[in-house]
């Protein structure tokens, strides 16, 4: 990039949303994921701009999803996101469907007192003797790459020794396996937050990267096994839904009609 390109003085397109475009085509065709951009004086000189017009040019990328900023470090080509169709599944599950290999970091499992909101999800009487549940924090990761920060709270007497089992890879297929529980409902709550320094650290992100957040309450015949939250990072997992503007009551009833 070292030929001076000349951005179009006139006409209905700003030059900052042309330098846009060419830093995204070049990111589409000439550099790798997690490879560098040009610096910002290089791109001052190559297309003959103000630095005001390269980073404004680079913001809109960075809030696309495209390029990814590093402190201390510069601007980079982000990793295509993982994109996934809300459906019951492991996180294992879910990256092996994908040809990803998953695997975990275990922060730590304790038997606790949970906090109010997993007691009522997993039916556990305050204070009574069956009242503790097993925390269990983990990282999980694809192919190498931190993706989602989990904290699960699961019953301790529905769950005797989960301590003592091998929780580096799918709990579903623990639960199946070792306790004869396999999981085939869930509730499912999504919501957005920005990462904390505590968060971020363990998912080796920029603090405040935008985060998906879920909270399932997942059962086993109607017993419940599991509450967690999950914090995935936001530029590098999305979902996918597919909607229709013909109800799912109306529908049942076309289905019905002689």
């Amino acid at each position: 990039m070292t030929q001076q390109r000349t951005l179009a003085e006139d006409g209905p397109v700003p030059k900052h949303a042309q330098l846009s475009d060419a830093l995204a085509e070049l990111a589409a065709t000439r550099l790798r994921p997690e490879e560098a951009i040009p610096s910002e004086r290089t791109l001052m000189t190559t297309y003959d701009v103000s630095r005001a017009t390269v980073r404004r040019a680079i913001d809109s990328l960075v809030a696309d999803g495209l390029l990814q900023r590093v402190h201390g470090r510069g601007t980079f080509v982000a990793r295509p996101r993982l994109e996934s169709r809300l459906h019951l599944a492991s996180f294992s599950q879910d990256m092996r469907r994908r040809g990803l290999t998953p695997s975990t970091v275990l922060l730590g499992i304790e038997a606790e007192r949970p906090p109010a909101d997993a007691i009522a999800s997993l039916g556990l009487r305050p204070g009574g003797p069956g009242s503790l549940a097993w925390r269990l924090d983990r990282v999980r990761l694809a192919d190498g790459q931190p993706i989602a920060l989990e904290t699960g709270w699961y019953p301790r007497p529905l769950l005797p020794d989960l301590d003592h089992a091998d929780l580096s890879g799918s709990l579903y297929e623990v639960f199946r396996d070792r306790y004869g529980l396999a999981i085939d409902a869930a509730e499912q709550t999504l919501w957005g937050e920005a990462a904390d320094e505590r968060t971020a650290a363990r998912l080796d992100a920029p603090l405040h990267t935008p985060l998906l957040v879920f909270r399932r309450t997942s059962t086993s015949a109607g017993v419940p096994v599991e509450h967690v939250v999950s914090r995935y990072r936001g530029d590098r997992y999305q979902l996918h839904m597919s909607l229709s503007s013909t109800s799912t009551t109306a529908r049942t009833n076309e289905g019905n009609r002689p």
